[in-house]
């Protein structure tokens, strides 16, 4: 199944978002955002949407619900199962590399 033009619209805003943010108190998620996202849209359910909520991101992988959010305190970005409040499937910065970010989506 083919991705919307207004699906890839909704994560391109989003992901120009953390860009701009990253330039400012984010700079330890700049480079890992990218492979992010390209695994974001290889990852995620064919019949079902990602969305943009108040800078958190959801998505849908593998039948599972999860909310992607920038974490102020520990400067990464968080994979959580379920709900802003779910637990922390994985914690994302500029360490992870994209090879990393691989492995991490394919076993989803």
């Amino acid at each position: 199944m083919a991705t919307s033009v207004t699906e890839v619209e909704v994560l391109r805003q989003y992901i120009e978002g953390v860009m701009q943010r990253a330039d400012h108190h984010a700079r330890g998620v700049d480079e890992v955002a990218l492979p992010m996202i390209g695994a974001i849209l290889w990852r995620k359910d064919a019949d079902q949407e990602i969305r943009v909520l108040k800078n958190v991101l959801w998505v849908h992988i593998g039948g599972n619900r999860y909310a992607f959010s920038y974490n102020h305190d520990t400067g990464e970005i968080e994979m959580r199962d379920g709900s802003t409040q779910g637990n922390v499937k994985y914690a994302f910065d500029n360490s992870v590399s994209a090879a990393q970010v691989k492995t991490i989506f394919e076993r989803l």
